[in-house]
């Protein structure tokens, strides 16, 4: 099962061209914290189509008690980088979503059915408390589905307190709710244990995409010099089928 993670090869320099579409990042300046100005955004964006990305849909946090982010806000910011951007020579498409938090303006947003800003394919980037579990996860995932959205936990292997029974993470999937990985959760970057969390999700085929969650060049700079080639290259990620919706 999975036999090709355990060969060893040659460490190649890191292509996402396969990948094609980066669902998670933080590149509008000024709104959560991500990027600080809009010549940071340009670099990071140059830095993704260095990557061999084709597409981009950057996800401003949405956490009402910090970010205070609405739909009118990180479309505006869009408009700048995808501006700047054309301005620097770059091709990389750039879209917008958010990462929504799940409290209590989320599910007022969701139960009033006020504008949600969405990945393709109508899906919903949610994350969740990471210290403390949410006592109604699975009927919150459930509403979201319920009203025509496609859940996508973010980052998963992040939770620690799911490690106690990660046969939670099987059962959040089996109730329809995608999950997605971050790639420097491959590397020790998060440290040990959300590193062996990943891997073990990717072990039981329980991740459906990766994402950057870049928050600065820093962070793309060491997913460039990640040696998780065999991860990246090999494990069957559904970002692809992304790129045209």
């Amino acid at each position: 099962m999975l036999d090709w993670l355990f060969d060893k090869k040659q460490k190649k320099e890191l292509d996402m061209s396969h990948i094609a579409i980066d669902i998670h990042s933080h590149m509008i300046p000024g709104i959560d914290d991500g990027v600080e100005t809009v010549e940071d955004a340009v670099e990071m964006v140059r830095k993704l189509q260095d990557l061999g990305y084709s597409r981009a849909v950057t996800t401003p946090h949405v956490m009402w008690d910090c970010y205070k982010n609405t739909p009118e806000i990180i479309l505006s910011g869009l408009e700048d980088v995808r501006k700047a951007s054309k301005e620097a020579g770059l091709t990389l498409q750039i879209d917008a979503a958010a990462e929504y938090f799940i409290d209590e303006h989320f599910i007022e947003l969701l139960t009033t059915g006020q504008q949600l800003l969405t990945l393709p394919g109508n899906r919903l980037l949610v994350e969740l408390p990471y210290s403390t579990p949410l006592m109604n996860t699975s009927e919150t995932l459930f509403s979201i589905l319920e009203r025509g959205y496609q859940p996508v936990l973010a980052h998963p292997e992040r939770y620690t307190y799911f490690y106690s029974d990660p046969s939670v993470y099987k059962k959040l999937a089996d109730q329809g709710c995608e999950l997605q990985v971050n790639v420097l959760s491959l590397t020790s970057y998060y440290g040990d244990n959300v590193n062996k969390m990943a891997e073990w999700l990717l072990r039981h085929d329980l991740i459906s995409f990766l994402g950057t969650d870049a928050h600065r060049m820093q962070h793309l700079e060491m997913i460039r010099k990640s040696d998780k080639n065999k991860w990246i290259s090999k494990y069957p990620f559904q970002n692809e089928k992304l790129i045209n919706i």
